[in-house]
C-alpha cells in the first residue's frame, strides 16, 4: 500500500520522510508552546524492527499540537562504553521546583545487547539543550519485587518508560515504570513498577502499584485526573493470557481512587483505535477536555511510524475512554 494512502486515512501531524517516529511525550513551556519528545530512527534501516536498537530522542515544538517545527534532538546514545550507549528510549519530562526541566528516559547498552533496561536523567534550563545527569543510571530494577533478565521467562529485562509526576499531597515525586513481577506465570507478570523521590535525582524503588493480571507487560504508563477521576493509561502489544481472553485491543484505561495507586489492572477497559499505539492523554487547552496523541504502529500489515493529530476523548464511568466526536 502506498504511504500516501495511510496519511489520507489518518492525517499525520508529525511525519519525517527519512525517519520513523514512534513513542512520544509532551511538555508545555511558559510561552504556551508545546514540546514533543519522541523516539526516532532512520528509515534507511529498511526493517522497522531494527529501529529499537538505533533509537534517539527527537524534539519538535508547536503552538497547537498539530503543526510542528523540528528542532535539534534532545538526546542520543552515549559514547561507549556506557549503560545507554546502544539506544535511548521512552520517558517523560517535568519541571522541577528549581525551574529546570528534567527528562527521564530509558537506556540500553551494547555490552548487554540491549537486553537490560535502566532509567536515566537529562536536565535543561530551557527545554532545548539537554545534558545528562552524571554517567550512571538513576533507577534500576530491584529483584526484591521485580524480574531481572531471565531469557527463559521473557525476552528482555523490562524496566522502562518512566512516567514522573508530583505527589498530590506535595510529598515529593512518583515514577511509574514498565516492569514485570519477580513471580508468577511468565506470560502474565506485567506490573506497574514504582519509585519515589524527594528531589528528582535520588530515587528509591518501591513495590509495584499493581499485581499481575494477564498482561506480559504494561507499556508507556501514564496517570491523569479527568473530571475528578484518576486514570491509568497503558498499552500492550503482546497477546494477553488465556485467562483474560483473546483480544486485539492494545490501549487500556484503568480507573482508580488516587494517582498514586494501587491500580486494579484486572479492571482495565480497552480503547479501540486502528493502528494507534503508545498514546498520551494531553489536555486540550483551547476547547477544554482531553485528547489522545500517539503514533500509528501497523496498518494493513505495514509499519507506519508517524504521529497523528490529537484524538478528542471523554471518560465516562462504567463505559471508559471513548472518542469525544
Amino acid at each position: 500500500m502506498a504511504l500516501n494512502r495511510f496519511t489520507a486515512r489518518f492525517p499525520g501531524m508529525l511525519r519525517l520522510p527519512d525517519h520513523w517516529v514512534w513513542d512520544s511525550w509532551y511538555a508545555r513551556d511558559d510561552s504556551g508552546r508545546w514540546h514533543v519528545f519522541f523516539l526516532r530512527a532512520s528509515r534507511a534501516l529498511g526493517d522497522p524492527h531494527r529501529r529499537h536498537h538505533r533509537a534517539s530522542i527527537g524534539h519538535a515544538v508547536s503552538t497547537d499540537l498539530r503543526n510542528w517545527r523540528l528542532v535539534a534532538d534532545a538526546l542520543v546514545p552515549a559514547d561507549a562504553p556506557a549503560w545507554d550507549d546502544l539506544a535511548t528510549w521512552t520517558g517523560s519530562t517535568v519541571r522541577g521546583p528549581d525551574g529546570r526541566w528534567y527528562l527521564f528516559y530509558t537506556g540500553v547498552s551494547r555490552a548487554e545487547q540491549g537486553l537490560v533496561q535502566r532509567i536515566g536523567l537529562a536536565v535543561s534550563d530551557d527545554l532545548m539543550t539537554w545534558h545528562r545527569h552524571g554517567t550512571e543510571p538513576l533507577v534500576e530494577a530491584d529483584p526484591t519485587w521485580y524480574e531481572l533478565l531471565d531469557r527463559d521467562a521473557w525476552y528482555e529485562q523490562a524496566w522502562r518508560d518512566p512516567w514522573v509526576f508530583p505527589d498530590p499531597a506535595g510529598a515529593g515525586w512518583h515514577m511509574l515504570i514498565t516492569a514485570r513481577s519477580a513471580t508468577g506465570p511468565a506470560d502474565t507478570r506485567g506490573v506497574i513498577g514504582h519509585a519515589t523521590s524527594d528531589d528528582l535525582t535520588t530515587w528509591r524503588v518501591r513495590p509495584p502499584l499493581s499485581v499481575p493480571a494477564g498482561f506480559g507487560h504494561l507499556e508507556v504508563p501514564q496517570v491523569v485526573v479527568i473530571d475528578g477521576q484518576p486514570l491509568l493509561l497503558f498499552c500492550t502489544n503482546n497477546a494477553v493470557s488465556p485467562a483474560r481472553g483473546a483480544t486485539t485491543d492494545q490501549i487500556w484505561v484503568v480507573p482508580g481512587t488516587a494517582t498514586t495507586g494501587p491500580w486494579d489492572v484486572a479492571a482495565a477497559q480497552p480503547f479501540t483505535h486502528p493502528g494507534l499505539y503508545a498514546p498520551r492523554l494531553v489536555p486540550d487547552t483551547d476547547q477544554g477536555g482531553w485528547q489522545l496523541i500517539g503514533f500509528l504502529d501497523h496498518l494493513d500489515g505495514r509499519f507506519v511510524g508517524e504521529i497523528i493529530d490529537p484524538v478528542p476523548v471523554r471518560y465516562t464511568p462504567g463505559v471508559g475512554l471513548t472518542p469525544a466526536r
